[in-house]
């Protein structure tokens, strides 16, 4: 009898690794950094702990026995903010990956930290193409957008359509240096001409003295080098000083469904901007607008949301090809090996610098006349194929490629 209880102690006793490693791999915490009261709030904010926790009820894990949990938090835009909040999220309430990321120096601070904890970083605010260039890191995956494939697609297209001078009023922060630089190289390799710039402070209410100098400048294009709440003031205020009617034309470098919204059409009418999404491009993104619309009392979603939601969908998959989501470079790899395909963004891959492309589609904002209701306000001008929409990876820097 004694032996009996012995054994079965020991075969308890056994079990214990096997039943704690099965716990650890079915359990995992997803957190959404974001900017979620300044100015980039509506491009991404709630809406993409919204599109996260999407993500999570369609990957089937749930039903599976897995154990997910989403988190979110507020950066306020301030890289040492965001870097405490995730340093607390990996070392003591165990997160595996954080998402969305908006803000290109966070992201940029969060890539090194995500290493070096090896945990996940899957940036879909952030725009730099540093991410995937020189700064790229064996843990972080750049889902959406960057600036040199805004710059090549809206970029190009004005220049090739007559706007061949430019002055840019710049976001004075990591974006907006690289967006400005590769919109600059784009422009000039296109035959056009850079004849000013200027530097305006992140989040500033006030564009009159900036728009005066691009005003000044006589160039025909003045592009805006900055995004969220920054570029919907800028527009509108551009429209207060008659740059418009004066000749001169906006570009939009990086422009959001949200804020058209908060532009307006008779104001944005016109306005170029390129996207990796659209809610009403396609049968998939329709219903994925559908459900978010649902959750976020009718707002339809920003290609930031989108790429959270996709992102998300594409790294359960390999934590579930896995079985474990604690090895976070094992992860990257095993996205970076398996092609990706959703409904939000279609068929595409990531590659071994950590860009994930795909198709990318350059818009035209309609006219008042021709919406048909709110949140109806793009109209597609060209798509641009995914192995021509991101830089070529020989071109970035990124030390994974020249090593490997």
């Amino acid at each position: 009898m004694k032996t009996r209880r012995l054994l079965a102690a020991a075969a308890a006793l056994a079990l214990l690794p096997m039943s704690a490693e099965a716990q650890t791999a079915k359990t995992l915490k997803i957190g959404v950094l974001n900017d979620q009261s300044g100015l980039y709030a509506d491009m991404g904010g709630v809406g993409s702990v919204a599109a996260a926790r999407l993500a999570v009820q369609d990957s089937g894990l749930l039903e599976k026995g897995w154990k997910i949990e989403v988190l979110g938090a507020d950066h306020q835009n301030k890289p040492d903010i965001a870097s405490n909040i995730a340093r607390r999220w990996f070392d003591v309430e165990g997160v595996d990956v954080v998402t969305d990321v908006t803000n290109s120096a966070v992201a940029l601070a969060l890539s090194s930290l995500a290493r070096d904890k090896n945990k996940v970083e899957l940036v879909s605010g952030a725009a730099t193409s540093e991410l995937t260039g020189k700064q790229c890191s064996t843990n972080t995956i750049h889902w959406t957008h960057d600036t040199w494939a805004l710059a090549n697609g809206t970029g190009k297209a004005i220049v090739q359509t007559g706007g061949d001078t430019w002055y840019f009023m710049t976001a004075d922060y990591a974006f907006g240096h690289a967006l400005e630089r590769d919109t600059e190289a784009v422009v000039k390799a296109s035959g056009g001409k850079v004849l000013g710039k200027v530097l305006t402070p992140l989040n500033t209410p006030d564009f009159s003295s900036f728009l005066l100098q691009a005003q000044s400048s006589g160039a025909k294009i003045v592009g805006l080098a900055n995004s969220g709440v920054d570029t919907s003031n800028s527009i509108k205020q551009a429209a207060e000083f008659g740059i418009v009617e004066g000749g001169q034309k906006l570009a939009g470098l990086l422009v959001y469904l949200t804020d058209v919204h908060s532009i307006g059409l008779p104001i944005a009418q016109g306005l170029l901007l390129e996207a990796a999404f659209y809610w009403d491009l396609n049968e998939g993104t329709r219903a994925f607008s559908d459900r978010f619309s649902k959750e976020m009392r009718g707002r339809r979603p920003t290609m930031v949301q989108a790429g959270v939601y996709g992102s998300v969908i594409h790294y359960l998959k390999a934590v579930e090809a896995l079985g474990d989501s604690k090895d976070g470079r094992a992860v990257v790899e095993k996205m970076k090996a398996t092609p990706t395909d959703d409904i939000v963004m279609g068929k595409g891959q990531v590659r071994a610098d950590g860009r994930k492309i795909h198709d990318m589609h350059l818009f035209e904002v309609k006219s008042p006349d021709e919406s048909k209701g709110e949140w109806d306000y793009y109209k597609l001008r060209q798509t641009i194929p995914a192995a021509e929409a991101f830089r070529p990876m020989d071109q970035g820097g990124c030390p994974l490629v020249t090593t490997n």
